[in-house]
C-alpha cells in the first residue's frame, strides 16, 4: 500500500504541492441492501522559516509541529506552489493592507487554506523575532491524501470503501490510537475536519506506530458536506449515539463510513442529522461512557467481523 503521510524532509523547497493520482468515481456505484439486515432508513437522502521543534509554541499559535514559512516573497512562492493538503494556515497581521498582502490573503482563499488576522506580537513570536513582514504560512508536517484518493485506496484493495471520519476529535493520542486500529482492520481512509480539530503531527505519528505511513487521511473544510457528497457516490453512514442500535448487530457490508463524535460533546448537531442510522455499545458498569479510541477499537472490529464474513 502507497505511503499516503509521509513526513517532510527537512528543507523545504516550496514544490510539493500534492501531484497526487486520484482515483476516478464509480457513478455507477449502488447501495446495497439485502432484507433483514441492520441498514438503517434514510429521510429524503530556505528563507524566512522556522522549524517548530526549535522551540516551544503554544498549541493555540499552530498547530503542532508546524513549520513555518515568512516573509512576503517567501509566502507568494509557496502558496503558488503549495495547496490546502501542504499548507495549513496563513497568518496576517491585523490592519494590514496593500496590494501584496491583498494578493496573498485572495490566493490563499481560492485554494481554500485557512487565513487567520493575528496580532503582531504572535507573529513575532512564530517568527522568532524574525521580518515576517506581516504574513506567515503554517505548513502541514504530513501530507494529506484527498476523497478521490481514499476510494482509489479501497479500488486498489478490489473491496467496498469503509471510511472513518472523525468529528472534531482533539486528543492526538486518540487519533494516533485510532489510526493503529484503523490500519489492522482494513480503513481504506479517514476523513477529519480542518477546523476545531486535531491533525497529523508527530504525537500521533507516534502513538500509531507507524500506521500514518498506510492510511491515507483527508482533511476537509466541511464535514457535513463531505457526508452529503459521500453519500451521493453510494456509501451508508453510520454514526455513533445512546439510543443507537446495539452495535453487535451492525451489518458493516458494503461502502460504509463510520462517524466517530468529539471526546466530550460526540456528534455535531448538523452531522448527526446526516446519519443513515446510529450504533450504540452497550454498557452495565457504573461509568457509562468510553475512551474515544476504545470505542472506536471495538466498532471497527465488529466492522471487521461484519465485512470479513461476507467474503
Amino acid at each position: 500500500m502507497a505511503n499516503w503521510n509521509n513526513k517532510r524532509g527537512g528543507e523545504r523547497q516550496g514544490k510539493n504541492a500534492g501531484g497526487r493520482n486520484n482515483g476516478a468515481r464509480d457513478e455507477g456505484q449502488q447501495r446495497n441492501r439485502k432484507p433483514g439486515n441492520f441498514r438503517g432508513q434514510r429521510d429524503g437522502q530556505g528563507k524566512g522559516k522556522v522549524d517548530r521543534k526549535q522551540r516551544e509554541v503554544p498549541a493555540t499559535e499552530g498547530d503542532d509541529d508546524s513549520e513555518f514559512i515568512f516573509g512576503r516573497h517567501a509566502v507568494q512562492e509557496a502558496l503558488r506552489e503549495g495547496s490546502a493538503a501542504t499548507i495549513n494556515k496563513l497568518f496576517v497581521q491585523s490592519e494590514l493592507k496593500g496590494d501584496q498582502i491583498h494578493d496573498i490573503v485572495k490566493t490563499a482563499q481560492t485554494k481554500k487554506i485557512i487565513v487567520s488576522q493575528v496580532p503582531k506580537s504572535k507573529l513575532d513570536l512564530l517568527s522568532d523575532r524574525g521580518n515576517h513582514q506581516g504574513v506567515m504560512l503554517a505548513m502541514t508536517p504530513y501530507a494529506y491524501a484527498s476523497i478521490d484518493d481514499l476510494f482509489a485506496n479501497a479500488a486498489k484493495a478490489n473491496q467496498e470503501p469503509f471510511f472513518l471520519l472523525l468529528d472534531n476529535l482533539e486528543d492526538p493520542h486518540n487519533l494516533g490510537s485510532i489510526l493503529r486500529t484503523a490500519d489492522a482492520v482494513g480503513v481504506h481512509g479517514i476523513i477529519i475536519p480542518k477546523h476545531r480539530a486535531v491533525g497529523l503531527t508527530s504525537t500521533v505519528a507516534k502513538i500509531s506506530t507507524g500506521a500514518i505511513e498506510h492510511v491515507p487521511v483527508a482533511r476537509v473544510t466541511n464535514l457535513a458536506a463531505t457526508i452529503r457528497q459521500l453519500k451521493e457516490r453510494g456509501m451508508w453512514i453510520f454514526g455513533t449515539a445512546m439510543e443507537g442500535q446495539d452495535y453487535r448487530k451492525w451489518n458493516a457490508q458494503g461502502s460504509v463510513g463510520l462517524v466517530i463524535g468529539n471526546e466530550g460533546k460526540g456528534i455535531s448537531p448538523g452531522v448527526a442529522k446526516l446519519m443513515d442510522a446510529t450504533i450504540s455499545i452497550p454498557m452495565v458498569g457504573h461509568v457509562q461512557s468510553l475512551n474515544a479510541s476504545v470505542a472506536t477499537g471495538i466498532l471497527l472490529y465488529q466492522a471487521f467481523t461484519s465485512r470479513e464474513s461476507a467474503e
